[in-house]
């Protein structure tokens, strides 16, 4: 069972979609689907949930995504650009109107000084142009919870997007 405050945040998105015909696609690296778990624990989450994505190597990344070589050759895996990459493929890549994408080091292991475990950057793309990017920096909170506070924040992405179109 997801958490509470997840599983609102998620009834919210959901909600949100529903009441305006809207579809999501996930494209997910170090969460391993826990956004689409997390949205698809929910009963009638089929009406809104396209499909997700798990790219956790880089050959699925460029494989299922389009995530061009040269950018993860450049930035790496764990970099804004390959988030956006991400978003952008997997909308491509589906029929959803909504994408949001996550990459980052949960740990233990895995970081570095330039990219410390806990930092994880997210991309939400729209069809209609719309693009928002964050990066977080949880630290070294432990691989759980950089993934659930991961969620959370990839969850928060697709409901501005939601809300901007409702507006």
């Amino acid at each position: 069972m997801i958490e509470d405050k997840l599983h609102g945040a998620a009834r919210r998105v959901l909600d949100l979609c529903r009441a305006q015909g809207l579809h999501i696609v996930t494209a997910e690296s170090c969460t391993g689907g826990l956004v689409a778990a997390a949205l698809t624990e929910i009963a009638g989450s089929s009406e809104v949930v396209d499909c997700g994505f798990v790219t956790y190597s880089n050959a699925a990344k460029q494989a299922m995504l389009d995530v061009p070589a040269v950018t993860l050759a450049r930035h790496g895996a764990v970099s804004a650009q390959t988030a956006a990459a991400m978003a952008k493929g997997a909308l491509k890549n589906s029929q959803a109107d909504f994408a949001v994408a996550i990459t980052g080091i949960a740990g233990p292991g895995g970081g570095s000084k330039r990219k410390p475990v806990g930092l994880v950057y997210f991309a939400a793309a729209s069809r209609n142009g719309k693009r928002l990017a964050r990066s977080r920096r949880f630290g070294k909170i432990g691989r759980q919870r950089v993934r659930l506070r991961s969620v959370e924040q990839a969850l928060a992405l697709l409901e501005t997007l939601a809300e901007d179109a409702h507006a």
